[in-house]
């Protein structure tokens, strides 16, 4: 059974606990955050309500007439105008369906990369999952001082709260690489600017890295790409369902993820042989250094990773229209960023454009382990005319559920909100279009996230949306963040997406007023 009713409501609204962290975080967060709400704590960022970012959003012509496949360049062309578009054959894109295969996959291209080895998660696990994956990547480096592949690097971006915590942790996991090959090995711990402080010496350690963390998932080797939304633990290699895309020899978008993981390191701390951690030369410190100097800092080191990438494709792609056509080149990768708490947020502007683009019509199936829409994606999804098929985790698949101590009440907030949400669903009038599905598994929990599009009388999608975020408060405001959307021609690779999307919810079953009567369910509030 899960924790008492009504206590995670008392400890979020505790005047003690709310007024001390809440003034502290206040006046050390900037002016911009105090109007968003400060995240603190572990469960105030799942009830605090955000302002929607001001986006002006002009629909495409004809966009909703557009149907079927023939129209898909035009109707989506817009995306291209903002970020980078990697045109790729459908047939290098596969999509992996279960943990195990996510982390056999990473282990065989470990071992025979050649080139490059780029890891980006919240954290790496202490578990022996965790130490095969190190020991692949020994592997991997003994190899290339042999003289099979002398220029093998690995790099590894980790966030430094998670990464730091208890005595065993990432960083002790990662030491011994890093002090045998440590000119082929880098680690980097990202940190948030906005602890710091009085705030950074009185949030206790579990807790601090609700105030930001680098949740980016992206596993690259060579010219293969893993984007996912899995961290490199051991639920998530064994019995912790997430969703996973393979790019295969898709050498440019591997590239720029390489390079934007690269960016996001040089601006974070960097781990040393002694287990201590420094800056890089010139770099501004996340928290010692001015906050504002290390996030405009930051922004201008890791938009200069996009902003080229994006003027080399359309360069490129204007080539391409004056020369031959794309050929097998059916499908586009379009890389999305946010990282609001650095004045970033491409994904959040992206999203809501494909939202508001969504009329009647279309069909979009999202997907999110911790189901909490910012204020701006709720308005899109409850005022225009698309279905939406939303599934989230019930209780008992919540990642905290059964967890000790105040993490332990997050799958009743989460309850609490998923209530809240159907409610105003009902208020409107508007169960046939908005459907909220909650997903089962014994013994299993959920962490699945993103979104399914299918166009107007198409059975299967033409888009999706894979990656970290979770289209929540959390992914907007605090987090470092990116996913990718595929657009795709490629029949093969769509019906991969639909074969995905109808695996994930064929273990669900839709919320109705009935769902919070049951006793997991109701007895919290």
């Amino acid at each position: 059974m899960m924790a008492a009713p009504m206590s995670w409501r008392k400890l979020v609204y505790s005047p003690v606990l709310t007024g001390v962290f809440t003034r502290i975080s206040d006046r050390l967060f900037r002016t911009r955050d105090r109007r968003r709400g400060s995240s603190v704590l572990l469960l105030a960022p799942l009830l605090a309500e955000a302002d929607p970012s001001p986006l002006p959003v002009v629909r495409s012509p004809g966009s909703d007439e557009v149907q079927g496949t023939d129209g898909l360049r035009a109707r989506f062309r817009w995306m291209a105008e903002h970020v980078p578009a990697f045109r790729v054959p459908g047939t290098h894109i596969h999509i992996l369906t279960s943990p195990d295969q996510f982390y056999h996959t990473m282990k065989a291209r470990i071992k025979t990369a050649k080139r490059r080895v780029v890891m980006a998660s919240l954290y790496l696990g202490t578990g022996p999952l965790e130490q095969e994956l190190v020991d692949c990547m020994q592997e991997a480096l003994e190899r290339s001082q042999e003289g099979d592949n002398p220029d093998l690097q690995v790099s590894i971006l980790l966030d430094y709260t998670r990464g730091s915590r208890g005595k065993t942790n990432s960083r002790t996991m990662l030491l011994p690489l890093l002090k045998q090959y440590s000119s082929q090995m880098r680690v980097s711990l990202y940190h948030t600017p906005d602890l710091r402080g009085l705030l950074r010496r009185l949030v206790p350690q579990r807790f601090n890295e609700t105030i930001g963390v680098q949740h980016i998932k992206a596993y690259l080797f060579d010219d293969d790409l893993i984007i996912s939304g899995a961290n490199l633990s051991d639920s998530y290699f064994t019995n912790r369902q997430d969703r996973y895309v393979l790019l295969e020899n898709c050498g440019e978008v591997a590239d720029f993820f390489s390079d934007l993981v690269g960016a996001v390191g040089d601006v974070s701390l960097q781990l040393q042989t002694d287990n201590s951690v420094s800056m890089m030369y010139g770099m501004v410190h996340p928290y010692r250094g001015n906050r504002d100097d290390f996030s405009a800092s930051a922004r201008q080191h890791i938009m200069e990773v996009v902003n080229t990438a994006h003027v080399r494709q359309h360069i490129a792609e204007s080539e391409r229209l004056v020369g031959e056509e794309g050929g097998k080149e059916d499908t586009w990768v379009f890389p999305l960023v946010q990282m609001k708490p650095l004045g970033i947020q491409v994904d959040e502007q992206v999203t809501q454009r494909l939202l508001t683009d969504a009329g009647p019509g279309v069909t979009v199936f999202l997907t999110s382990g911790y189901f909490n829409l910012t204020r701006a994606y709720m308005s899109l999804v409850l005022g225009l005319g698309a279905d939406y098929r939303i599934l989230t985790a019930s209780p008992e698949v919540n990642g905290f559920f059964g967890a000790k101590g105040i993490a332990g009440e997050i799958p009743a907030a989460y309850i609490h909100i998923a209530r809240q949400f159907y409610s105003k669903v009902c208020q409107l009038g508007q169960q046939e279009r908005v459907h909220l599905h909650e997903y089962h598994r014994a013994q299993w929990t959920f962490h699945a996230k993103g979104l399914w599009y299918h166009l107007r009388g198409q059975v299967r999608p033409c888009l999706t949306l894979i990656g970290s975020p979770n289209f929540g408060y959390r992914s907007v405001h605090r987090d470092l963040e990116a996913q990718i959307a595929i657009v795709t021609e490629n029949q093969v690779l769509q019906a991969q997406l639909q074969e995905e999307q109808e695996m994930l919810y064929q273990r669900s079953t839709e919320v109705s007023s009935s769902t919070f009567q049951q006793p997991d369910h109701h007895n919290f509030f």
